[in-house]
């Protein structure tokens, strides 16, 4: 189809070309991936803008249940996120682990985007995936210990995240933290946990 090719490729001018003729701005390729969705996979940021304001939905899910909203967290893309947020992104759309936008923002380092979804009114900062893990969880069990999860740490903690929800086993951030020998951050922890 021209309109999935165009932006695939980038091409702004076709793709809008195609809308104003009526080409539905929803429209999906094979995988059930939106137009939004391929221009998020590039970080095609005019893109995506040009298809917000021809009413994309930011949380249309393909065959695997990434959407744009859901990716754009999960790959890092600040721009994305702010525009998402600004143009209806849920709260309540899943990932394929039952996760949120936030959940692999964590784990991946991605600290801008942390701190935005974090910080964001209403936003889920302690939902809880599949794996029984919310994001601080994720940040700590599935992170290095280093600077940047120290960071990522920091932020839920501010942003007000329940630093005792435990894993499906019991075993809390802290009780991770401690046995994967990241002092610093079973510090920060322990602090927050006393308050």
């Amino acid at each position: 189809m021209i309109i999935i090719e165009a932006v695939e490729t980038g091409n702004v001018a076709k793709v809008e070309n195609e809308l104003k003729k009526g080409v539905d701005v929803n429209t999906t390729n094979k995988n059930k991936q939106s137009l939004l969705l391929i221009a998020t996979h590039r970080n095609d940021v005019r893109m995506a803008e040009l298809l917000v304001r021809y009413r994309a939905n930011v949380n249309q899910q393909d065959q695997i249940l990434d959407s744009p909203f859901l990716y754009a967290g999960a790959a890092g893309h600040l721009e994305l996120i702010q525009l998402f947020l600004a143009n209806g992104a849920r709260f309540d759309v899943f990932n394929r682990y039952n996760g949120t936008a936030l959940i692999p923002a964590c784990e991946r380092g991605h600290i801008a985007v942390v701190r935005t979804l974090a910080n964001t009114k209403g936003f889920p900062i302690d939902h809880i995936n599949r794996l029984g893990w919310t994001a601080l969880l994720e940040a700590v069990i599935l992170g290095n210990g280093s600077k940047t999860y120290f960071q990522i740490v920091e932020i839920l903690i501010e942003a007000g995240t329940d630093v005792n929800i435990a894993d499906k086993d019991g075993v809390t951030p802290l009780q991770h933290a401690k046995s994967r020998g990241f002092t610093q951050i079973a510090e920060l922890l322990s602090k927050a946990a006393q308050k």
